[in-house]
């Protein structure tokens, strides 16, 4: 009688994570399919919301920031200037909130099954880009109604929107993580998602900082994403200051390879805790 024998060899699993990534590939979808579902379930507009949201939220900023306060906009109409920055900003931002929230709402597949964990988060993103990609939708109208043509520049938007993957990736895993085990997180996140919007240039040009504080300011990485997104697309009406880009990307670098540390480094507790 012929018997199967299997070996179970300690620290398997760990060599053939990052293959097992790709044998689960099929689970990025599939995941990300429920959650673009389940957003816009029983919605009466249903997924009209990813261009509803950031329109609002351009023509508010375009009202305070542009007509009442009178802010620079680098020889531009000034929705563009808006949403050229609100496009990578309402990305990173629902990424946050949904990498954050990813691992709790999947609670019931992380305790039964195995599968590499950090297909969840990602998945989150790739949610989120598809509403990205939607919204470029109004400011290809935009475009249109101001007669506003990019030149070739444009053509080096895939690589700030690679950059805005990593800042996007690297901080929901972290927050995903450690939402995992401490559950405050869940009220922190909009608090920092409110405040960064603030400090990052969304609404006004990077141009009105002071030179002298300018490389500080650009410790935020979501500084180097919008003004790339910004000279990209403005025809070179918009400066990209060189210093501070540099910074900008370096930390986004570091962010998404601390983030992808620090979520290995607890995976294995998940099932655990969850």
């Amino acid at each position: 009688m012929n018997t199967t024998r299997i070996l179970i060899k300690a620290g398997r699993t760990e060599s053939q994570y990052w293959k097992d990534l790709w044998r689960y590939r099929e689970l990025f979808y599939f995941l990300a399919w429920r959650d673009i579902l389940v957003r816009y379930k029983q919605t009466v507009i249903g997924i009209a919301w990813a261009l509803l949201r950031p329109f609002l939220a351009m023509i508010v900023s375009t009202v305070v920031f542009g007509n009442l306060a009178k802010l620079p906009s680098e020889g531009v109409p000034y929705p563009i200037l808006v949403f050229a920055a609100m496009l990578p900003w309402q990305f990173f931002a629902s990424s946050l909130t949904e990498c954050s929230l990813s691992l709790i709402n999947s609670s019931h597949l992380i305790s039964k099954v195995y599968f590499p964990r950090l297909i969840v988060p990602v998945s989150s993103v790739i949610v989120s880009f598809v509403d990205f990609l939607i919204s470029g939708i109004i400011l290809l109208g935009l475009m249109a109604w101001y007669d506003f043509v990019p030149d070739w520049r444009i053509l080096t938007l895939p690589f700030f929107i690679l950059i805005a993957f990593a800042v996007a990736i690297g901080g929901g895993l972290w927050l995903g993580a450690l939402n995992v085990k401490y559950r405050d997180f869940r009220h922190i996140v909009p608090f920092l998602v409110q405040f960064g919007f603030y400090i990052s240039p969304v609404a006004y040009s990077s141009s009105v900082i002071s030179p002298k504080w300018r490389l500080l300011y650009s410790l935020n990485p979501m500084v180097g994403v919008i003004d790339g997104f910004r000279w990209a697309i403005l025809s070179g009406q918009s400066k990209l200051y060189l210093p501070g880009f540099i910074l900008s990307t370096g930390l986004a670098s570091l962010l998404l390879a601390s983030g992808i540390w620090y979520f290995r480094k607890t995976e294995r507790t998940f099932a655990d805790v969850i």
